[in-house]
């Protein structure tokens, strides 16, 4: 079968990392007066380049279907909100940006991290394809283009004076399609000495955790450290540091620059990760596709559990309705049979039932009146919170359970 070819290298695609079988689109929520209507499926089939060893999806849906009126709002989880903050005040402080600074975050989101340069008095711009959930940022008073990016819009912001000295990419590197474009858009819309930085999950943490709900149509792209070094370094940006940070079961930050612009020298958290890497074996094949039996072996063990719980008589719910839940829900056959409903504190996708699975959701204030003896979280990067949030459940005896890396109880 031909997989056509890699997205960075252009290498042809013939070594499957995990197939995760057909799957809907993950944030594609479903009306209640839709559920008799037919759903599409698509290939949720990862692959692996024996080249540069990205592992990607192929693009079954283009960006504009995806993620044009989007239903992820990123202000409804705090503890992403107090990473935001954080975030923002190491920023202003380690490049010393100021009221003469330009702050320009791509895939800006509802200005759940843009408020906060706000009100420290940095200049921003947010980038943000999806029109409602810009519309939201506006509102907070964050200047917002609503276009896709890349080469065009960064031209079109060098042509205007906006180009960035700081500019900004949480979660969206994975979400491109047309990586090598939107690499070349960050080179041009950095100003001589801008710099970029950008977040996004780990493939070390996916793949030593088994976190393979991860893997969903708008994530098109899963990058090791040695890989996204390549990238940049193909459109002459150097990665001179990189954080790991626990967002989404374990990413990276990196710190990006002009080639040219040396007076950021290469840092020793960069040295050591890229040798890290490779003493996990990153550059062979062969560890890449080990990956698939693990994969398997969290779903037998989920339903395992599923089914013994049911047996039981038990009764079981579920919190959050992220899109790697629905990757879980799809992959495992996990329908309202085990689950009856599950809950979300975003009111833009209460009243709404999960993609394929049909789960209808509701508000978290449904727990109190069917008691459930099992809430299985599926945000399950978010527990902590979750759990504080939903303690409630602790008193007729309701427990929580954690379906990654390994199915626990708590």
């Amino acid at each position: 079968m031909d997989h056509g070819n890699c997205r960075f290298c252009a290498r042809p695609l013939q070594h499957t990392f995990a197939n995760l079988g057909m799957s809907p689109l993950a944030n594609s929520y479903i009306k209640p007066t839709q559920l008799n209507q037919v759903e599409r499926f698509y290939p949720l089939h990862a692959l692996v380049c024996d080249g540069c060893f990205l592992v990607q999806l192929q693009e079954f849906e283009s960006p504009e279907a995806i993620f044009g009126d989007y239903a992820y709002f990123s202000s409804f989880s705090d503890s992403f909100l107090q990473h935001a903050k954080a975030y923002v005040e190491m920023a202003v402080d380690r490049f010393r940006l100021n009221s003469k600074s330009q702050v320009v975050e791509i895939a800006s989101n509802d200005g759940y991290l843009l408020q906060y340069f706000v009100e420290k008095g940095v200049p921003v711009l947010g980038i943000e394809p999806a029109s409602n959930v810009a519309e939201v940022a506006m509102k907070r008073g964050i200047p917002s283009l609503v276009k896709f990016f890349g080469t065009r819009t960064a031209l079109e912001m060098k042509e205007e004076g906006r180009q960035a000295d700081l500019l900004i990419g949480n979660n969206v590197l994975a979400h491109v399609p047309n990586l090598n474009d939107f690499v070349a858009g960050i080179k041009m819309a950095l100003k001589p000495e801008g710099l970029v930085t950008m977040e996004f999950p780990h493939l070390v943490r996916l793949m030593e955790d088994g976190l393979f709900d991860t893997i969903y149509h708008e994530h098109f792209s899963y990058f090791s450290f040695s890989t996204v070094e390549q990238v940049f370094a193909k459109h002459g940006l150097v990665l001179f540091d990189v954080e790991e940070v626990p967002t989404h079961g374990g990413s990276l930050r990196i710190f990006g620059r002009h080639a040219a612009h040396g007076a950021l020298p290469i840092g020793l958290r960069v040295t050591e990760l890229r040798q890290r890497e490779k003493d996990l074996h990153l550059d062979r094949l062969e560890t890449y596709l080990s990956f698939s039996g693990r994969v398997t072996q969290v779903k037998r063990n989920l339903l395992r559990f599923l089914i013994d719980a049911k047996d039981a008589g038990k009764t079981i719910v579920a919190y959050g309705a992220p899109a790697k839940g629905n990757t879980l829900l799809n992959y495992c056959g996990i329908r309202t049979d085990f689950i009856e409903y599950t809950m979300d504190r975003s009111p833009h996708k209460q009243g709404q039932c999960l993609p394929g699975s049909h789960i209808p959701i509701l508000s978290p204030d449904a727990v109190k009146g069917t008691k459930p003896d099992y809430l299985l979280i599926l945000a399950w990067n978010l527990k902590d919170e979750i759990m504080e949030q939903m303690r409630c459940i602790r008193e007729w005896g309701g427990r929580f359970v954690i379906p990654l890396p390994d199915v626990t109880v708590h």
